[in-house]
């Protein structure tokens, strides 16, 4: 089912580099550039709230752009976020047409639960494929319901949603189930402690029957 688009209004701006780029920060706003289509890019700022909450859960977000006047229907293909605080600092909008497809990555989910006694480990978090500007999934669900011990999932097993495509190899693994694997060194350093604790045990021992004697 197509999605709509969220509605960002952005004007364009001629002042570049890092002091303009943290003057438009301070004011609330977030810098940006829209390409695609082989038209030249087109530096724009707009609101850091807005822009917050268009790609809320949704990292192949699908806007609705309009710049001075101008409307652009944009997919958020790149977001630079501050590595302490997360707000957003830069985004790359790539322009798009309603009936074409696009590279994108999307999330891969788990649901259900594989045999008793068993885990599930997910090898892919992402998956590229090609699917419709105007309706990409959000995520792709990986069921490992019931499976049993060494069950594997590839991506040519996963059910893709109508009209879209993996572009990686079908054979490629996606989810293992297996038994848990205790840590082979915290066994051994339990093991050690313990022999060590017993051998303390035993001086200690000798030690008050000779203070006996």
């Amino acid at each position: 089912m197509a999605i709509d688009a969220a509605k960002l209004t952005a004007e364009t701006r001629d002042e570049f580099g890092k002091g303009a780029a943290r003057r438009l920060r301070r004011d609330g706003r977030v810098p940006a550039v829209l390409y695609g289509h082989g038209i030249e890019p087109v530096h724009v700022h707009l609101d850091a709230h807005d822009m917050f909450l268009a790609v809320k859960g949704n990292p192949n977000a699908l806007v609705s752009l309009t710049i001075d006047g101008e409307l652009s229907l944009a997919l958020v293909k790149d977001i630079q976020r501050n590595p302490l605080s997360r707000s957003i600092e830069h985004v790359d909008f790539l322009r798009v047409k309603r009936d074409e497809k696009v590279e994108v990555e999307i999330p891969l989910v788990v649901v259900g639960e594989p045999a008793p006694g068993l885990i599930n480990t997910l090898e892919l978090l992402n998956i590229l494929v090609s699917a419709p500007a105007i309706d990409i999934p959000e995520s792709i669900e990986v069921n490992v319901e019931g499976l049993e011990d060494g069950a594997r999932i590839t991506v040519a097993d996963l059910q893709l949603p109508e009209d879209v495509e993996a572009l990686v190899d079908g054979e490629e693994i996606v989810s293992l189930v297996m038994e848990p694997q205790v840590d082979r060194a915290l066994e051994e350093a339990d093991a050690a402690m313990a022999e060590a604790q017993a051998e303390e045990a035993a001086e200690e021992a000798a030690a008050s029957e000779g203070a006996g004697e």
